[in-house]
Formats: C-alpha cells, structure tokens, sequence
C-alpha cells in the first residue's frame, strides 16, 4: 500500500509535476532529476511499473478502483496533472526566459544540476573500484551525448513515435535530457513547441465552437504527430519504467552511480557561457528550415574573460541555483524532524 497524502501533499505533487514539466522541456535538464531531488523517484518509477499485464486485466474487467489503486493512480495522476498544466504554462514562462535572459537561465539551471549531484552522492556510501568505474561510464556517456550533432527534422510517424519512446526519457533517467534529445533527433522544435502550440490553438477553437481548424491541413498533420508522439510515449514511460524498477532493485548503489556520472557528464550541455554555431549554405548566410528558424548545429563553450555586470549575475545564479536544491533537502529534514 502506498502512503496517504494530505491535501498540502497533493498540492506539492502537482507543483513537482510542473517543475519535471517545465525541466523536460528545457534542453540539458532532465525532469527525472527533479524526481529524484524531491524525493519520490523511486516511486515514481515503481507506480509506473504497476502499469502491466494485471493492471490492463483489472481496467478490462471493469474493476477501475481496483485499477487506479493499483497504479498509486492518485500519486501518478496529480503528477500527470503538473506536467500538462506546466506545458501551457511554465514552460511559456521559460521559453519567454531563454530569450530574453538566456545566460541567466543556463547558470541557475548549471547550478541546479551541480547541487543534484551533489544531493544524490552525498549519501551514497563507500566508493570501491567497481563503483568509481561505473561513474566513469555515466561521464563519458552524458560527455559523448553533449557533443553529437543534430540531425534534420522528420515528421514521419513512426520516427515521431520513437521520439516519444526516447525523448520521455529524461523524466526516468536523471540526467539524460529528454529534450536534449529531440534537438540530436532534429524534432525538437516539431514535437515540444509547434505540435504543443498547435493543440493550444484547437482547444481554444474548440472553446469557442470554432472547428474551421479541420480544414486547416498543416494543424491536423500536427496533432497526429503530437498524438503519435504523446503514444510513444506512454510507452516508453511505462517499458523504461519496468527495466529500471529491475535494474534498481538489484543493482542499486551501481545504477546510482551511472546516474551520477551521467548527471556530471551532462553538464556541459547547460553550460552557461556559449555562443551558438549555425548552419551556413554555401555563400556563408545562415540556414533557416522549413518554418524560417534558424538552424543551430551546435555550441562553441568558452569561460569568460571578464569579470563583467553579466558574469557576476550568471555567477550569482548559478549559487541561487545551487541553493534551490539543497533548500529542497533542508525542507525534508526539518519536515521529517518536526513529523518524528
């Protein structure tokens, strides 16, 4: 059985699920870190787990109680619930932030990941070999994912439902940006921001009575690839979630250390300071796509060479992103003395 909740505990729920939300979408940052510095990753992944061959017997026989208790349904639900609400809310809020103050962004979320890290290790235990080389695996992999090219995008539906399988990653995987992803997969901007804003548009046309949208061919293509998206990842969320639950429950101390180091290798993905690398055609002008974006390649990562106005606040930043985890684990403790 798992825990009651009181109605404060709810309402934390769906604040976590707006922050997983929001981190998914951001480039670098993985919504499963948010799960594991707010402590409910194991959870969070063993109730996904519960999504199997009984719970789709229970759902088929009609016993829907019985279901949704067996799911932790409520637990998953006010999760769910903070996720799809941030999609139209935070993550607008974001995306209005990178434009506007990107630097400042990249720092507090460079700062966030540092504090992870140091938030998971600290109570890790004994390092020996076998774990130090574990850690080395998660480096090199999360180094060697932050330094791919990104491909070109691909709004076939089978490519776009394995997307969904891959991109969900980041809210089961710390470390690994499921975003991040996308950009390597070249569908980011597709999948997370133009079938996103497309949905956004046909609810407030449905809100309005307004159906003329389904003769608009170019939103219809777009809501089947979020749909076909969305598929994929229901199932990723839930095979991920079945090979982790394993994975955790014989491997524990192994599999953190893996996370650690791929949280560690992940960072120069959000590395603040860095200027992006654009496609070029043949006469040197930059190449839009499609949509008229511009197409970025990649980033040149430097340090600063000045002590200026904007490297003092990225520097605060990134201390007040620091901050934020660790305040996140002082929370618990004082919470979980004053219960005791």
């Amino acid at each position: 059985m798992y825990e009651e909740r009181s109605f404060s505990d709810k309402m934390w729920l769906v604040l976590k699920g707006l922050a997983m939300g929001a981190a998914n979408k951001v480039p670098g940052v993985s919504g499963g870190v948010v799960a594991f510095v707010a402590g409910f990753y194991e959870e969070f992944i063993y109730s996904l787990q519960k999504i199997n061959r009984k719970a789709v017997g229970l759902l088929f026989d009609g016993r829907f109680r019985s279901f949704f208790q067996y799911i932790n349904g409520r637990f998953l639900g006010l999760l769910i619930l903070g996720m799809v609400i941030s999609y139209f809310s935070i993550s607008k809020i974001l995306d209005v932030l990178l434009i506007h103050f990107e630097l400042y962004v990249w720092s507090t979320f460079f700062g966030m990941i540092v504090g992870s890290i140091y938030y998971i290790a600290k109570d890790f235990g004994d390092w020996n070999r076998k774990y130090v080389a574990y850690l080395l695996f998660g480096i090199i992999a999360g180094v060697s994912i932050s330094f791919l090219e990104p491909a070109k995008e691909n709004d076939n539906l089978i490519f776009v439902f394995f997307c969904g399988i891959i991109g969900v990653s980041g809210m089961t995987l710390p470390g690994l940006s499921g975003s991040f992803i996308l950009i390597l997969l070249g569908n980011y901007v597709l999948l997370l921001v133009d079938s996103v804003n497309a949905l956004y548009d046909t609810i407030i046309d449905l809100a309005q009575l307004d159906f003329s949208f389904a003769n608009d061919p170019q939103r219809v293509k777009l809501l089947k690839v979020l749909t076909s998206f969305s598929l994929g990842s229901l199932v990723g969320l839930v095979s991920l979630s079945h090979l982790l639950a394993y994975v955790l429950k014989r491997f524990k101390k192994a599999t953190y250390a893996v996370i650690i180091g791929f949280i560690s290798g992940s960072l120069g993905v959000v590395w603040p300071w860095k200027e992006k690398i654009y496609a070029l055609d043949a006469f040197g002008n930059i190449k839009h796509d499609a949509n008229g974006r511009v197409i970025i390649t990649g980033y040149d990562r430097y340090w600063p060479s000045e002590f200026s106005f904007d490297t003092f606040w990225a520097i605060f930043f990134i201390f007040a992103g620091v901050l934020i985890v660790l305040s996140l684990d002082w929370y618990y403790k004082a919470r979980t003395k004053n219960n005791g």
